[in-house]
């Protein structure tokens, strides 16, 4: 465990701890209120696809067409707030140097790791097989008591996704680059569910493992003026119904 300097983040206090999760592997914590947590691509062009539940009740957990649309935005980044789909704030983005985090575009299976990149399994492999998203996913659900009508949308931090002139989505080669960090502040208890494979979109030709280091440490209450409290007025409920559910 390193000291707060590790930290770049001034709206932040002590460090609680940190991990480094390897490319292409899970992990899950719950960030309590009051904390947030750092993700920081250590090597550029990492992944980190993410799920959030209430800790204390999981069947309330991250809703993407509420995050969408209650913010009118597309995407994810610092003012922005995870919304679950009883219209709380499980999380708040209050530091964001990626500027970009994918919200629509979900994760890998293992039909389209297979069709990619090959069959490598564990029995041949051990912890170099070809693992996929969704798989690793569930592997962490599975330790939490969940299943697969747990499963929901994901937000993919630092990657990017644009739009053809023909509709079509692509991915943003090269966007996210080493020492690139999002913030996110707990507004409530959240189990935050974790993995870091390829993005589903990404069109490199290799089986890439790119490092996350994860980062929880104190966080002082929202303010009246916090850039995600103001970001629309909509936010403004969220939080209000958010510091209702805690009286």
């Amino acid at each position: 465990m390193n000291n707060t300097q590790s930290v770049n983040d001034e709206t932040v206090g002590k460090l609680r701890f940190e991990t480094i999760v390897p490319g292409g592997w899970n992990w899950s914590h719950v960030i309590k209120k009051g904390s947030a947590v750092q993700l920081t691509d250590l090597e550029g062009g990492a992944n980190a696809s993410a799920l959030f539940y209430n800790a204390a009740n999981p069947s309330e957990r991250y809703n993407m067409g509420d995050t969408l649309k209650i913010q009118h935005i597309s995407y994810i980044t610092q003012g922005h707030c995870i919304y679950s789909d009883m219209g709380r704030i499980l999380m708040s983005v209050i530091a964001d140097t990626c500027g970009w985090n994918d919200a629509i575009c979900g994760v890998s299976d293992a039909d389209m790791i297979q069709a990619r990149f090959g069959a490598k399994s564990y029995q041949d492999h051990h912890n170099d097989f070809h693992r996929n998203s969704y798989d690793s996913l569930m592997v962490e659900l599975a330790k939490h008591a969940m299943g697969p009508r747990d499963f929901t949308e994901t937000i993919n931090f630092f990657s990017k996704v644009g739009v053809a002139d023909n509709g079509d989505l692509f991915f943003v080669e090269n966007f996210s680059k080493p020492g690139t960090s999002v913030t996110l502040r707990a507004e409530m208890d959240t189990l935050m569910v974790l993995d870091t494979g390829m993005h589903p979109l990404n069109p490199s030709s290799q089986y890439l493992r790119k490092p996350v280091k994860i980062a929880v440490m104190d966080c002082p209450p929202t303010k009246e003026d916090d850039c995600c409290r103001t970001f629309c007025p909509e936010n403004e409920r969220g939080f209000a119904n958010t510091e209702q559910y805690h009286l």
